[in-house]
């Protein structure tokens, strides 16, 4: 690892927010013995996503072994393909409408909890809900003796930066979880199979599936897939909606007005400027820094000089959603910028691009408008040390700082 990789992994934030001036859009991390760049610049994003199914996607090297080899994350051609088409389908479009009341049903009763004077960690309470949404999204049901070990073992594994970057290059890698926990998880996944074959794991066991015969091991890599890709991002995104909301009160009481008509947030045509906020939120706070690296099968042409096949490339949505201009005055919140407005994905990409789009991105835009909606009609809540939304990485994922708290100082409804 070299100097400027290791600013990366040891700053990452403060290294791409000292990169955002490049006009170029392009930024080398390493020239051998694999060259990589961190590319933002539209032209090249729009490029490489057009391009993607003729990429190769190695994904993570620290996260491979913590998700699973076979992960549907990492897989490649045909069955990553599959994979996308057996669990994407119900969480998009029309489908969605399933998930309304699991959703709604799970954020009132962990609001229920939060009585007047409660004091509570903003991104562990988001991750709390969205963990019991996926679960029961995933297996029927939310299984505390399931999801709790598993919440233990991603905090551990992610819950502090540096604590990741030490297992990372000390440890020899991220913990893996216990091999009781896996059993229960595989266990299930195989239940819900046969008792709520309407669950993300029911579809995927179905006996017409092309996933029917899978073996314990990648079963295993792709409902821990699935519980931490489907809560984590849509977590943070939830808890960084709220602190902007909180330090941005005319547009906390315009979303409140919007609100009064009834409207529980899960159609955003019905919404537009809660809506707008969390467009917003993803631009300035970004869940996940960057899209995934792909390597280039050919030589390809870019600005002047041709990038080797076997290149590198790393997409930055947070230098893209940085980016003065596409965004101007990029460190400020302003949800208007996304009313009235289709924003190229070329320069706004969340849930990233190409084949490797995000298969929950509908569900988890859901999912954070309905938690903000019935938060703010339900409870009066207020941060008590807004110094501390700061961000801090989990994983590849940017959540709030565990520090950032907020307290109910009266209940609504």
């Amino acid at each position: 690892m070299n100097r400027t990789e290791l600013r990366l992994a040891l700053r990452p934030l403060a290294f791409m927010d000292a990169q955002a001036h490049r006009a170029e859009g392009l930024l080398e991390l390493r020239s051998e013995p694999q060259r990589r760049l961190l590319v933002w610049h539209p032209d090249a994003v729009e490029r490489l996503f057009r391009a993607d199914q003729g990429l190769h996607h190695p994904g993570s090297r620290s996260f491979r072994p913590l998700l699973g080899e076979r992960s549907l994350l990492w897989q490649q051609g045909e069955r990553h393909t599959a994979y996308r088409r057996v669990l994407g389908t119900p969480l998009r479009g029309r489908r969605l409408a399933a998930y309304r009341g699991l959703v709604a049903g799970t954020v009132h009763d962990e609001i229920d909890e939060l009585g007047e004077g409660t004091e509570f960690g903003l991104a562990d309470w988001t991750r709390r809900v969205t963990l019991k949404i996926m679960g029961r999204i995933v297996f029927g049901h939310a299984d505390g003796a399931l999801l709790t070990p598993f919440a233990a073992w991603m905090d551990r594994a992610l819950g502090s930066h540096y604590r990741t970057l030490a297992y990372r290059f000390l440890k020899g890698g991220l913990p893996l979880p216990d091999p009781e926990l896996e059993r229960l998880l595989v266990r299930g996944a195989r239940e819900a199979a046969r008792e709520n074959p309407e669950s993300l794991a029911g579809r995927l066991l179905e006996d017409d599936s092309p996933f029917a015969d899978l073996d314990d091991g990648e079963l295993r890599d792709q409902i821990v897939s699935l519980l931490f890709a489907g809560h984590e991002t849509s977590a943070s995104t939830a808890a960084w909606a709220l602190y902007w909301l909180d330090r941005h009160d005319t547009i906390r009481q315009e979303v409140l007005a919007e609100l009064a008509s009834g409207a529980d947030g899960f159609a955003a045509d019905e919404v537009p400027l809660l809506q707008a906020v969390v467009q917003e939120t993803l631009r300035i706070t970004p869940p996940v820094p960057a899209a995934g690296n792909r390597v280039l099968t050919e030589d390809c042409p870019y600005h002047g000089q041709t990038l080797a096949a076997g290149t590198v490339l790393t997409p930055s949505i947070h230098l893209a959603h940085h980016r003065a201009d596409s965004f101007p005055e990029p460190q400020r919140f302003d949800p208007r910028r996304f009313l009235g407005r289709k924003v190229p994905s070329s320069v706004y990409f969340p849930f990233g691009g190409g084949t490797r789009h995000c298969l929950g991105s509908q569900l988890g835009q859901v999912e954070v408008r309905m938690i903000v909606a019935a938060l703010l009609r339900r409870r009066e809540v207020r941060c008590v040390n807004p110094r501390a939304g700061v961000p801090q990485l989990r994983g590849h994922a940017m959540a709030p700082s565990p520090r950032l708290r907020m307290k109910v100082s009266s209940c609504l409804a």
